[in-house]
């Protein structure tokens, strides 16, 4: 397993723009998908996530015009979800430009979409994401969300990533639903369970808001470490958080 850390801006997209929220609501405008792209690239991150947070509730497919795009400008691997329902729609968005695509709510519902999703595109172009929040109910203390975190499943997020992990998948995305956009930190539990129980990489999303964040995260077992509203609104700019990474000891792409 690589030790190199990754650092990927997350380009939450409703009606073609770039927004962002905090626990999945109060959503507010954050820019054009495309200068965004060109500026992350510039910057320096590693890869480029972009999540059309509404295409699930809305019953449609990802906007593949704007993922055409961004690809034209994104010279780095370029994950795409939201909406993502079938091998066809995966297919689509792959073919307008994505390197990979995440699938959610579609995989929770559909378990048997994963193995077909490995087996058409490869592990390298299929990420999981699964979004949570706290219930103590819950084994691990979490339970998965789907529909962008509306609807509450009854099921363990941590037994959920291990099943996913088991199916072959290299990179699980969880995001808390507490923590998003917040600016509080990462749910570092969540993040060392993961890590403990699968094998794939485990994405840090929802709720980095200062530098220390970001190394706790790396620290508790995340390889790839996922922000928005800090990056979007300069509150940190990538090569000030790979310079402060690198000085605390984590191998990073300087």
């Amino acid at each position: 397993m690589s030790n190199l850390i990754r650092i990927m801006p997350c380009l939450d997209m409703r009606n073609g723009r770039v927004v962002k929220g905090v626990h999945f609501v109060d959503i507010a405008d954050a820019g054009d998908p495309v200068q965004c792209a060109q500026a992350y690239c510039a910057a320096g991150a590693d890869e480029l996530a972009m999540l059309d947070i509404t295409a699930t509730v809305e019953n449609r497919g990802t906007m593949l015009e704007v993922v055409r795009k961004v690809s034209e400008v994104c010279s780095i691997p370029f994950t795409v979800g939201g909406g993502i329902s079938d091998v066809a729609s995966a297919k689509a968005v792959l073919k307008a430009g994505a390197n990979k695509v995440s699938v959610s709510s579609a995989a929770f519902r559909k378990p048997e979409l994963i193995p077909a999703l490995l087996k058409e595109f490869g592990p390298d172009a299929v990420t999981i994401a699964i979004d949570l929040d706290l219930n103590a109910k819950m084994p691990s203390g979490y339970e998965v969300y789907i529909d962008g975190g509306r609807t509450a499943t009854g099921f363990d997020a941590v037994e959920w990533a291990r099943k996913v992990d088991e199916c072959g998948i290299k990179v699980i995305l969880p995001t808390s639903k507490a923590g998003d956009g917040a600016r509080t930190g990462y749910d570092l539990p969540v993040i060392a369970a993961m890590a403990k129980n699968c094998k794939a990489k485990i994405v840090a999303s929802g709720g980095a808001g200062k530098l220390e964040h970001f190394l706790e995260a790396a620290q508790a077992g995340a390889q790839i470490l996922l922000a928005a509203s800090v990056f979007h609104f300069h509150t940190i700019d990538i090569p000030e958080l790979k310079q402060y990474l690198h000085k605390n000891g984590i191998t990073v792409r300087i």
